[in-house]
């Protein structure tokens, strides 16, 4: 089975940068559409951004676009988010998973890594 393991959240200021990686293990992330999404304290789930299995098509929501960034490293069976210009809203848990299609639901998703915008 799937295992995805998110990893580099953390504390970081306003306007700050972090990078966060998903490494998976027990099978490979080729055929898989990636997603990030978010859930902060009290707030719904929100999808951060996704990036396809077939082209490498991405998507964004509206208020990371420009700031964010999604990719993935087939070889290394990993996917990245580049965060840029961080804002307090941004503070939430950060959760990678995969989808057979970025407008499918999701198939397997890890635990989640913290990230905290705050001066």
């Amino acid at each position: 089975q799937l295992q995805l393991v998110e990893s580099g959240g953390g504390l970081v200021q306003p306007g700050g940068s972090l990078r966060l990686s998903c490494a998976a293990s027990g099978g490979t992330l080729d055929y898989y559409a990636i997603g990030w999404f978010r859930q902060a304290p009290g707030k719904e789930r929100e999808e951060v951004s996704c990036i396809s299995g077939s082209d490498g098509s991405t998507r964004y929501r509206d208020s990371v676009k420009g700031r964010f960034t999604i990719s993935r490293d087939n070889a290394k069976n990993t996917a990245y988010l580049q965060m840029n210009s961080l804002r307090p809203e941004d503070t939430a848990v950060y959760y990678c998973g995969v989808l057979i299609l970025c407008s499918s639901e999701y198939e397997y998703w890890g635990q989640g890594t913290q990230v905290t915008v705050s001066s």
